[in-house]
């Protein structure tokens, strides 16, 4: 099956269309987020970008200084997903108050933000683990960065214009996850191996 081509801002019916399992590629702006900007925004403060309709991606990308690069001087070289569970205190609270559409990271999450996924029309989406030069070939451009004096380079909030970003469903909008059927899966391999012993 072809992977499904997604034009950021996403709407709540082409998200709710997708299944676990579907492979996407995300087209538009998505926007970094790690453990500072999820606590910015849990203790109720503004995002600098306008998250509704949007995806938000557990990334601190590796990024470099470029004079050539327009609108903004920077250029990525490395952008892999950071373990998305570490976020899992703040992500439903995020996903319901900015009306976000997309996560992107790796692990999955839990059943909170499962939840507010099914309640919102969110999906979790795993990008490839160890492959963050190759997902960076995805990023054309820097369109900005912000709290990057507060947070640092790898805390501050980036948003990249990306084309044809691959990922892959891990929580679908009926809250369904992947990584639960892996563990059920896993569990009763592993008692069947276990009565042979």
């Amino acid at each position: 099956m072809p992977a499904v081509s997604l034009t950021l801002p996403l709407s709540e019916e082409s998200v709710r269309a997708l299944r676990v399992g579907d492979e996407v590629r995300l087209n538009g702006v998505i926007h970094t987020g790690r453990d500072r900007f999820h606590k910015h925004l849990s203790e109720g403060r503004s995002s600098p970008v306008d998250l509704r309709g949007g995806a938000l991606f557990h990334c601190g990308p590796v990024v470099v200084p470029d004079r050539a690069a327009h609108p903004a001087p920077w250029r990525v070289v490395a952008a892999g997903p950071t373990t998305s569970i570490r976020e899992e205190p703040y992500m439903a609270g995020i996903v319901r108050r900015e009306g976000l559409r997309a996560i992107i990271g790796k692990g999955g999450m839990g059943r909170a933000t499962a939840q507010a996924c099914a309640e919102c029309g969110c999906v979790y989406l795993q990008a490839v683990g160890g492959a963050a030069a190759l997902l960076a070939r995805s990023v054309k451009s820097v369109e900005s960065v912000h709290f990057l004096d507060e947070f640092g380079a790898t805390e501050a909030v980036w948003s990249l214009r990306v084309e044809d970003f691959p990922a892959l469903v891990g929580i679908d909008a009926a809250g369904t996850s992947l990584f639960d059927s892996v563990r059920e899966a896993s569990a009763a391999r592993l008692r069947v191996l276990l009565e042979r012993k």
